[in-house]
């Protein structure tokens, strides 16, 4: 469709994509016989750094989260009304299993869309929902197949409210579509009831001066298009190009078809009609499931603007084939049952199960019965039961017993045997609960967008820059590859395998400064500089992107470093998890806004760090992190923790830190000369691989939480009382409510070590209220209880009697 995509805005958008990526439509501008993607127009949105503003713009989240339960979108069309654009699609409601009618409204040329829910709901299935206008009155013509006629409906509150004017034919039409060509209008649609009709392959077609008047048939009906590969199905809105009618279609495939096809009709008349395919491609997605519609797209609606210069058109789409859940559930369960049968067959091999039936089964049951002939009847079933166990316990007696796993022989087969039941179960166990396989991008408010991915290497690192690119060229969100070429011969173009644009930008010198180069070509806002020897998932790239998208000012890198002690000294992610914090990340794998961070490096401020970086050849990392950090006071840096990375330069042998002493050296020299020219790092500490941006319940609270402890301190949140006007008119039981709720909400999802520190800052805020403002009925007990569960999960039983008081070693005795 023509909306913001994903599901990931919420947690029951995140459920539906583990089971299947509904379609979802991609909005499209230019001429109708070559349409720009979306992301190419180049929009950019601030909120939420959406530049540029990528595809798909609508789906099944954004419907559900407006109020309004979706399982899929799709056969989207368009309206045009002043300024604003509308567009009506089909949602499937999962609880009721059918379809409906939602529109979204755009403001904003169809870069966003605001979701207006359901406006056409009936007691059977609609989809296709075609709006035309007549007569100055809008018009939707949705397929009603289930019900068996093709109904139209007036807007009497256009777009939300409708009532059927009347019923144009008692048959049971699917995709059809109103034209007014040649001074008639046209009604073409697929006739399912009609005898010998098949799905995709005919068309049927009715004829009249006015779309509300009684429809004559065409005389060529059924019309059948008799080309292999061809479907005459419509798939869209027909347009009007430079004088030609062009009528889509849906592609070859089952179902709803898996392409689509635009015909050129050359003869429209009430006893013939003539069409022909003509050319017309849209970039095939290269991505597979990472991309929206990686399956298939069986539906476009393309519209002139009123200026006549310019076309919009909408498109759906699906990440992955229709029935890819249950098809998955199915290999799933049968592979399941192997592992069962090979259990039992294994068990009567080495004698654990008992291989022969109990003949008692097939003796006849003495109770009384009635008739001759059920007598007879029963008495013959007993002796075929009788015969099949007696053959089966004969096949039992020649395999039972049959290994002896006590022997060395016996033992080996036993163990081959369970390690295949174990690579059984885990790929069953992967079919049933895996997912589709897709790694989605994350919307922020309801945009996407991309971002360019950047890579410095030179010729000994080739086959490191060959995995590179093929692997992140498939994630979502990867609109191209930059690859800054140091020294040597570079690649040509066919040996690197990608499948988006891949530009090799060759420097004149070997330096780790050309990292960082002002480059104009780059057209996305957000650049992911990742070194060649990292391999990562797609979805850590994308939630690293989300995050980036959440604090466009911020570096947002996957590797933290802390630098401490006197002098300083560079320290691993091992150690700044031991001392809880970190502050500087490596830009080797970091998001950041280009023109903002390129900028700041090649400013004359940092000439004699980007000095230091040539002379040491190291450092340009840490570099960039003081130059931020010298131009801000809040964070300037933060940490996204991949699910897994490889570290490939353990491999290559040619990577400047392979010798990790005399590298962590080197930089340590390069944090002393920093830190004269910039200032002290030491001094800016993040404790939260996640920082929550305060929220309005956050701003309303009494109590102001402090995630920034003093050096030495336990990682932990302080509390500081307000001022005496602050504290008036709040009792300590609402107080307390409202830390807990906020601590809650700023901690939970950040593990164990915050979930301690929001018992003790729960605990501190009672005993602070009480001294502020005494109040005897606060139970002491209670913020205890919770310091003792909490810190029960990382303390030792004694331990866990004592909480801390501001995270000091203050003993609060448990009561």
């Amino acid at each position: 469709m023509a909306s913001s995509p994903r599901p990931a805005a919420t947690a029951a958008a995140h459920r539906r994509g583990l089971i299947q990526r509904p379609p979802s439509a991609q909005a499209y501008l230019s001429a109708a016989a070559a349409l720009l993607v979306l992301a190419a127009w180049g929009i950019s949105k601030a909120d939420g750094a959406a530049w540029p503003v990528a595809n798909p713009v609508v789906t099944c989240a954004e419907v559900e989260d407006a109020g309004f339960p979706s399982s899929f979108v799709a056969k989207p069309f368009l309206f045009l009304q002043g300024d604003a654009i509308y567009m009506f699609f089909e949602t499937k409601n999962p609880i009721t299993s059918q379809g409906d009618i939602a529109a979204a409204v755009s403001e904003d040329a169809g870069v966003t869309w605001q979701q207006l829910g359901v406006v056409l709901d009936e007691e059977w299935h609609l989809s296709y929902p075609y709006v035309f206008t007549y007569k100055n009155k809008v018009y939707m013509m949705p397929e009603s197949s289930k019900n068996g006629d093709i109904r139209l409906y007036r807007a009497l509150d256009f777009p939300l409210k409708w009532e059927l004017e009347k019923v144009l034919l008692e048959k049971p039409l699917v995709d059809s579509v109103i034209i007014n060509f040649q001074g008639s209008y046209w009604l073409l649609g697929t006739d399912l009831s009609s005898y010998g009709a098949k799905r995709n392959r005919e068309i049927s077609i009715w004829y009249n001066n006015s779309p509300l008047s009684p429809w004559i048939p065409h005389k060529q009906n059924l019309i059948h298009n008799t080309g292999k590969m061809l479907s005459t199905r419509n798939g869209g809105r027909p347009f009007i190009y430079n004088g030609n009618l062009y009528r889509v279609g849906k592609g070859q495939g089952g179902g709803s078809g898996h392409g689509i096809q635009v015909f050129k009709v050359e003869i429209l008349k009430s006893n013939e009609y003539k069409e022909v395919e003509v050319p017309f491609v849209i970039n095939k997605q290269l991505k597979g499931r990472n991309a929206w519609n990686g399956a298939r797209s069986h539906h476009l609606d393309v519209q002139q603007l009123p200026s006549g210069k310019l076309w919009i058109g909408v498109m759906d789409g699906d990440r992955v084939p229709s029935g890819d859940s249950v098809h998955r559930l199915t290999i799933g369960y049968m592979i399941y049952g192997v592992v069962l049968i090979l259990v039992l067959v294994t068990g009567g091999l080495i004698g654990t199960i008992n291989c022969s039936l109990p003949l008692r089964w097939s003796l006849p049951h003495t109770e009384k019965r009635s008739g001759l002939f059920n007598v007879e009847q029963r008495f013959f079933l007993y002796h075929k039961l009788s015969s099949l166990i007696s053959n089966l316990n004969k096949l039992g007696s020649l395999i039972c017993g049959r290994i002896n796993y006590r022997t060395c022989k016996g033992r080996v087969y036993v163990v081959v045997v369970m390690l295949i039941l174990v690579v059984l179960t885990c790929v069953g166990t992967h079919y049933i609960y895996g997912g589709n396989g897709a790694e989605e991008p994350y919307p922020i408010k309801g945009k996407h967008s991309q971002f360019t991915l950047l890579t410095m290497t030179y010729d000994a690192r080739l086959w490191n820059l060959k995995m590179f690119v093929e692997h992140y060229s498939n994630c979502a969100s990867v609109r191209d590859i930059v690859v800054v070429w140091n020294k040597g011969q570079p690649p040509a173009q066919g040996e690197l395998k990608s499948v988006v644009p891949v530009r090799i930008r060759v420097e004149d010198r070997n330096s780790l400064n050309n990292r960082f180069n002002i480059d104009s070509e780059i057209k996305t806002k957000a650049v992911m500089e990742l070194d060649d020897d990292i391999m990562m998932t797609c979805d850590d790239l994308e939630r690293g992107f989300k995050v980036w998208r959440e604090h466009p000012d911020r570096i947002i890198g996957y590797y933290p470093r802390l630098s401490e002690g006197s002098p300083l000294e560079y320290r691993n992610e091992r150690y700044a998890r031991q001392q809880g914090g970190y502050n500087m990340v490596l830009t080797g794998a970091a998001f950041m806004d280009h023109g903002l961070a390129f900028k700041k490096y090649w400013s004359k401020e940092a000439e004699v760090g980007r000095q230091i970086v040539d002379s040491f050849f190291n450092c340009e990392d840490i570099l960039l992190n003081f130059l931020f950090a010298n131009a801000s006071l809040t964070s300037t840096a933060e940490y996204v923790k991949p699910a897994w990375a490889i570290d490939m330069s353990k491999f290559s042998g040619v990577a400047i830190s392979r010798n990790t002493q005399a590298h962590y050296h080197v930089r340590s020299k390069c944090l002393a000369k920093f830190s004269e020219i910039y200032g002290n790092l030491t001094a800016k500490r993040f404790f939260n691989s996640r920082e929550t941006q305060p929220t309005k319940a956050d701003e309303e609270d009494k109590f102001q939480v402090s995630d920034s402890p003093a050096e030495g301190q336990r990682t932990s949140l302080t509390l500081m009382p307000p001022g005496d006007d602050d504290d008036a008119g709040v009792t300590p039981a609402a107080a307390l409510a409202s830390a807990t709720t906020t601590l809650l909400r700023r901690t939970g999802r950040h593990g164990i070590l915050e979930w301690d520190a929001a018992a003790r800052h729960c605990c501190t805020l009672a005993r602070a209220k009480t001294l502020l403002q005494p109040m005897p009925s606060i139970p002491g007990r209670c913020c205890n209880a919770i310091l003792s569960l909490s810190l029960s999960f990382l303390l030792s039983p004694q331990e866990a009697q004592y909480g801390y008081l501001n995270g000091q070693d203050k003993a609060v005795k448990r009561r």
